[in-house]
């Protein structure tokens, strides 16, 4: 943001800390999400298709390890094209509970399989697709201020508001998605029709951009397999239970999990590059809810996609928050320290 200079240098003074303070309150408007300066962990539901790449599967162990700073009330998943079926997702989220020790922990429930499209044309409130995953932040959210951080398709988003839009009045969502202002991107593309109908709800909604290729997006958060190699074995917990991994193998820390992830992702990628990498998009958007001083935000007019193309809509009054340009080494150190000093989240008293 930029200001105008004053003669009077006290004003300006005064306009910068009333500037400093307005930005704070804008990136929390549900009420009791804690401030930066505040002790109070961050209530949150994680929405995710576990089983996609390999960037849910450092973010869940990322979230569930933070126990300090999140205090988790649940998991839902759903499926994306790279898995179809809603179980290889919940089985993979499973397992990295598992591997944190965590199994159990918390609620993990199934939410949509399909579309929302399909799901919604005849939709019966009573017995839908993605009912259990759907019907829990519902009833969570009724209990506390949670907020939605969402890291796949917004469809489980959707659907809770098609079912009971005052949803949109005591929850947030915090999504991973998009390239905006650019067309394109997995989550996006995975349900088109469901990031549309939460753009046009009323639901507070930050925007985490990935912007393939990119600088400012979480695209520049990446991680090479050398630098996956070297960092990660035997980091983290050890998992009383060891886990078989979805590629086989036994595991019993998620650093080398993790490890394994990464040899596997690059076997169906054709990458031109030298050192190949992969980035750690899903993480990101719950590294910038621990610190927000990883990323930079600017307030826009809720934009909508027409045709696979964004288009503006200045005179739109409802507002969402975009997050870009991301501090990429302190977030990688973190998640590094995370896996040297975990803390375990508390098990949720939530039951469903």
């Amino acid at each position: 943001m930029k200001f105008k200079p004053f003669a009077i240098a006290s004003l300006a003074v005064l306009a910068v800390l009333f500037s400093c303070k307005e930005k704070q309150t804008e990136r929390n408007p549900v009420q009791n999400i804690p401030q930066e300066n505040n002790s109070e962990k961050i209530k949150l539901i994680f929405d995710t298709d576990a089983n996609n790449e390999l960037d849910n599967q450092f973010a869940l162990a990322y979230m569930l390890l933070n126990g300090d700073v999140f205090d988790v009330k649940g998991i839902t998943v759903n499926a994306t094209r790279n898995d179809k079926s809603v179980q290889g997702h919940y089985d993979e989220a499973e397992r990295i509970m598992q591997l944190c020790n965590l199994k159990e922990a918390v609620p993990l429930l199934k939410g949509a399989e399909g579309n929302f499209k399909d799901i919604g044309s005849n939709f019966d409130p009573s017995n839908y697709d993605g009912q259990d995953g759907v019907d829990f932040m519902l009833e969570e959210t009724k209990k506390d201020s949670i907020l939605v951080v969402a890291v796949g398709k917004l469809t489980n988003i959707a659907l809770a508001l098609k079912k009971d839009p005052s949803f949109a009045e005591r929850t947030k969502i915090v999504w991973l998605g998009s390239n905006y202002p650019e067309p394109g991107e997995y989550n996006q593309d995975n349900d088109t029709i469901a990031m549309n109908y939460v753009l046009n709800s009323k639901i507070p909604f930050e925007l985490v951009t990935v912007r393939y290729g990119k600088p400012s997006g979480t695209d520049a958060v990446a991680v090479t397999k050398t630098e996956a190699n070297d960092k990660l074995p035997g980091m983290g917990p050890k998992a009383t239970e060891p886990i078989t991994g979805r590629h086989g193998g036994t595991f019993d820390t998620f650093g080398d999990y993790g490890i394994n992830l990464f040899e596997h992702i690059f076997d169906h990628m054709n990458t031109t590059q030298v050192t190949p990498s992969r980035p750690l998009f899903d993480m990101v958007a719950l590294a910038i809810l621990k610190n927000p001083g990883w990323g930079v935000t600017k307030r826009i007019p809720c934009p909508i996609l027409i045709d696979n193309k964004w288009a503006e809509r200045p005179e739109n009054e409802r507002t969402i928050l975009v997050w870009e340009n991301f501090d990429k080494q302190p977030i990688l150190a973190d998640f590094y320290e995370t896996l040297k000093h975990p803390k375990p989240i508390q098990p949720s008293n939530a039951h469903f």
